[in-house]
């Protein structure tokens, strides 16, 4: 408003002091109201992680390290993907409702989701579901859960997919992303155990190694020849990948990987922002494109509301993160009070990344964006049919031509950047074109961008671990309800069994999108977004009934007020996907269209080229429209059970306590990540107590 109203012209520099004042104020203000009134933690109580202490799934840990797991584990590809194809609206809905969102919905479900999770032991979300609304309640979570996982997980393998292939120096990359992993976690293991900081600098540097040798590899004969994949090759690539990453011991792969992209996601994001601040892009987006009051999008199909609600999913608001808040993050919490910080807080940085992802798309230019993202099926994937779709749309300002494609792939040491779906290679342009006006100028623009292609693929292959095997977990406690073997983890014939099924229905998805002639994430990640969005909902509906049996009445709106909002969004958008009569928009609309052309002889309809291309549209939506059905019923299913079970408790119903008995605390850590002069002192007091009790009965602070 400022720059309208004086009448400047948008700069990127807004975006970044807009987002950051108002997290600042959020979590100053609207954090507290939420733990002095909902929440109100107790540090004089023992968490799961110093009651059950075991050095293995529950282990004390310090909260500055806790809070790097717990970012590294719940941002994805959601901040990256989203952003960037709700772009396509223009940059003012985009800001609003993940700035906004963040503050009201997606930073307050994971909180409490955390916290209430750390007062029952750090119990699952399905668990939690079974406890408060009993046997059918906790079967619909449970199942929703699992299903919802398949669909997030198989969407943010797409996105590496999309983004690597037929990328040669973007798969060497990535490739090597592993054995680094791989001698970090021996490395802390054998080697050097616990040092951290020194295995984290040898792994950054590695990394910048892999980038440069990336590109001296994909410039030979034998490089080309051997990493110049095709999607599909690279779809099942990542489908072995996540089978054995998921068995793997957490100490091999897994908690390496999270060190180096944790270290890399929020170092990257910083410098952008830093970047952008000195650098200042002006940002020739309007704030509502020509497709903000249309339903034929070229990016994704759908109107604004409440298709951009659902786009943007884990930048403002994401289901996923209750599965982490609930799994991992509540076994290893040192204390109540940093489930404020390291919830709220760590969602905020989340979000941060989300609006780094919008500016970086909003400020390349509008021809290249949209020749970027529109699907295989429009552009043909030739610069002259991307020109041709791209120029065809009528976009104010806009008039590309093949040189600016082809010079745009060649500053990037890519063949083409045409129909390079799934956000990442745009979010990788728009960087690249930041940074090199800071950094080495336009002669450094291949490096920058194969830098943030590695970073995207870190920040997203470590979701794709940590959900399979997250997802493995749920299976196997939900057999073990029957089975009761399934619920030893440490049984390898039921952790291969889980593990296979879970990585047989992702990767079918996987494949799927990979062979949709209508681009994989033009049409699933608005299936994905909805899906992450009704977790989320399922998720508050748990937290208000919880708050409703425990807490005081008149504070509940905290929950009501997001999750209606999380319905309401995701409901009509499952609404408009399953009885649109669009074809664009509805599946079985599309689905219906696609069957009569072929009953009719058709070889061709719109995107789809031929007969496969066509059948593959009528199997692909038959399976989004079935998922869109079994999701909205699960997920109604368990948001009605808990306002009945809400209603009740609100009347003077007989409620039952889940959370554990008390058990006394024998240990102090500071709240936030940086303590108060009155926790440094307090910690100076406690160290004085405990040195002076005899060695076996002082208490034990374990590390991570």
């Amino acid at each position: 408003m400022l720059a309208i109203v004086r009448g400047e012209s948008v700069n990127a520099i807004w975006f970044v002091f807009a987002a950051v004042c108002t997290y600042l104020i959020g979590y100053r203000f609207y954090s507290s109201v939420i733990e002095r009134y909902l929440v109100r933690p107790d540090d004089t109580r023992a968490t799961p992680a110093e009651v059950r202490s075991d050095g293995r799934d529950f282990v004390p840990t310090d909260r500055r390290v806790l809070f790097g797991h717990h970012f590294a584990a719940i941002a994805g590809a959601g901040p990256l993907v989203g952003p960037i194809l709700a772009a396509q609206m223009g940059y003012m809905p985009g800001t609003i409702w993940i700035i906004v969102g963040v503050l009201l919905a997606g930073a307050v479900q994971d909180y409490l989701v955390l916290f209430f999770s750390t007062r029952r032991g750090g119990r699952s979300l399905g668990q939690m579901a079974r406890d408060e609304f009993g046997r059918i309640g906790g079967l619909a979570a449970l199942l929703a859960t699992l299903a919802i996982m398949v669909i997030i997980i198989a969407i943010l393998a797409l996105v590496v997919v999309n983004a690597l292939g037929e990328s040669p120096w973007g798969v060497f990359s990535v490739a090597m992303t592993i054995p680094i992993a791989l001698f970090m976690g021996l490395y802390l293991r054998y080697l050097r155990p616990g040092k951290i900081t020194e295995v984290s600098v040898i792994g950054f540097i590695l990394l910048l190694a892999a980038i440069i040798g990336g590109g001296a590899v994909a410039a030979t004969d034998w490089g080309q020849a051997l990493f110049h994949l095709d999607r599909s090759t690279l779809a099942w690539a990542v489908i072995i990948y996540g089978f054995v990453a998921a068995i793997l011991p957490v100490w091999l792969l897994l908690a390496p990987r999270d060190y180096l992209s944790t270290f890399m996601k929020i170092g990257v994001i910083v410098m952008l922002a830093g970047a952008i601040v000195i650098v200042r892009p002006e940002i020739t987006v309007p704030q509502f494109s020509e497709f903000a009051g249309r339903t034929d999008g070229p990016v994704f199909s759908g109107g604004l509301f409440p298709f951009l609600f659902v786009t943007i999913a884990c930048g403002a608001l994401s289901g996923f993160h209750a599965l982490i808040a609930s799994g991992t993050t509540p076994k290893l919490i040192e204390k109540e009070r940093q489930t404020r910080v390291i919830g709220y807080g760590g969602m905020l940085m989340e979000s941060f990344v989300a609006i780094m992802a919008l500016v970086a798309a909003i400020s390349i230019d509008r021809g290249i964006y949209f020749a970027m993202n529109a699907s295989m099926g429009a552009t043909g994937g030739t610069v002259e049919g991307a020109v041709a779709f791209v120029n065809s749309l009528g976009l104010t300002g806009v008039n590309l031509t093949p040189d600016m494609l082809l010079q745009t792939a060649k500053d990037v040491g890519e063949g083409s950047v045409v129909s390079r779906t799934g956000g990442a290679p745009t979010l990788a342009v728009g960087l690249a074109q930041i940074m090199q006006s800071l950094i080495g100028g336009p002669g450094m623009m291949a490096f920058w961008y194969h830098f943030a292609i590695m970073f995207e693929a870190l920040f997203i292959l470590t979701a794709v671990d940590a959900g399979t095997r997250v997802s493995r977990f749920m299976l196997q406690d939900g057999l073990g309800n029957v089975f009761p073997r399934f619920r030893d983890h440490g049984w390898k014939p039921g952790v291969w069994l889980c593990t296979g099924v879970m990585v047989a229905a992702w990767g079918a998805i996987l494949i799927l999108g990979v062979s949709d002639p209508l681009g994989g994430i033009n049409t699933f990640f608005p299936l994905f977004g909805i899906a992450n969005q009704l977790l989320a909902a399922i998720a508050l509906a748990i937290c208000l009934t919880i708050a409703a049996r425990t807490r005081p009445g008149r504070w509940l709106w905290i929950v009501a007020l997001p999750l209606t909002v999380a319905t309401v969004v995701t409901v009509t958008a499952s609404a408009y996907k399953i009885f649109s009569p669009v074809p664009g928009v509805g599946y079985w609309a599309q689905h219906a269209t696609f069957r009569q052309a072929l009953a009719e002889g058709q070889t061709s309809l719109g995107a789809a080229r031929d007969v496969a291309a066509m059948e593959a549209v009528v199997r692909n939506t038959a399976v989004q429209g079935t998922l869109s059905i079994v999701f909205v019923v699960l997920a109604l299913v368990v948001i009605i059970i808990a306002i009945g079970a809400t209603v009740r408790a609100l009347m003077g119903g007989a409620s039952p306590n889940t959370e554990d008995p008390i058990v006394p605390s024998a240990r102090f850590a500071p709240a936030g990540l940086f303590p108060t002069a009155a926790e440094r002192a307090l910690e100076r007091e406690w160290a004085r107590y405990t040195d002076a009790l005899p060695a076996e009965a002082r208490p034990k602070r374990a590390g991570h």
